[in-house]
């Protein structure tokens, strides 16, 4: 079977260790851990700040490094699978696990445990932190600052709904490659919602419709169910709306479903799949 280039950590002239014996490579290495130290930072198809991004890692998740370039490091994200480079200056040693994840859209990081102290940011939703020391309300964060316990979540504890997570994001821009209240394509909405609920979630919509819920007709489309066209992906709010990460809007938007066909008709066709989370 052949392998998504995507999430398959391999080169012809380097690969992960873990696929040796199955992918073939000049050489295998072991990697490095590392942890992304920035509140977001762009996973690119190549070492250059003018490569298309594809993906991104949030701060405190895991990028596996296979190779140091100059000012880039080529590896993995075991989040979400996606291989690509990212800026040395965005990464950092890894430490501790992580303790909290934020669960706000977005949420600052304070040089203090006083919300009238500099502040830093923002960190974004699902971002992966551990907590230092505490004091009154305020939890700090390696690499990170003071933030407001009202921000967070203990590791382990989850949302349950990932439509009211998915409408807090409503009006955030629209970024190819993007998976924050930063900026967000129509895949990486899905990701983020999923994940506040914990659950997992491929990157991209070709892969999430092969494997999240199960299929329904297109009669049966409701709340918390998906459509998927070919290159993009929507959410249900209910029979008739449907919220999604476009191109058109520029933003995370509400539209009726039947704006939605009408208008991706022209650009994607018509739906390829509908599921049920």
């Amino acid at each position: 079977m052949r392998s998504d280039a995507r999430t398959t950590a391999a080169r012809p002239d380097l690969a992960a260790r873990w696929l040796e014996g199955t992918v073939p490579a000049a050489r295998y290495v072991d990697p490095q851990p590392m942890v992304c130290a920035r509140a977001v930072a762009s996973i690119r198809g190549a070492p250059a700040d003018g490569a298309e991004q594809h993906d991104q890692l949030l701060f405190g998740e895991l990028f596996q490094a296979l190779e140091m370039a100059g000012d880039w490091a080529w590896g993995q994200a075991p989040r979400d699978g996606y291989v690509g480079w990212v800026r040395m200056g965005d990464l950092a040693s890894k430490g501790p696990a992580p303790t909290h994840q934020i669960a706000a859209a977005l949420a600052h990081a304070y040089a203090e445990p006083d919300v009238r102290a500099p502040a830093s940011g923002p960190f974004v939703l699902g971002s992966l932190l551990t907590e230092e020391a505490r004091e009154g309300r305020f939890v700090k964060a390696a690499g990170a600052g003071w933030f407001v316990q009202e921000a967070l979540s203990p590791i382990g504890r989850f949302a349950t709904d990932p439509v009211a997570v998915a409408e807090r994001l409503a009006g955030a821009p629209y970024l190819w490659g993007g998976r924050s209240s930063l900026g967000v394509d129509c895949s990486g909405l899905i990701q983020q919602a999923l994940y506040a609920c914990g659950r997992a979630c491929p990157r991209d919509s070709d892969q999430q419709a092969k494997v999240l819920g199960r299929p329904i007709p297109a009669a049966a489309f409701g709340r918390g169910d998906l459509v998927f066209w070919k290159g993009h992906v929507a959410l249900g709010l209910s029979p008739e709306r449907v919220l999604h990460a476009n191109s058109a809007a520029m933003a995370v938007s509400v539209d009726t479903l039947a704006d939605a066909l009408a208008r991706n008709r022209s650009v994607y066709g018509e739906p390829v799949a509908w599921r049920r989370l």
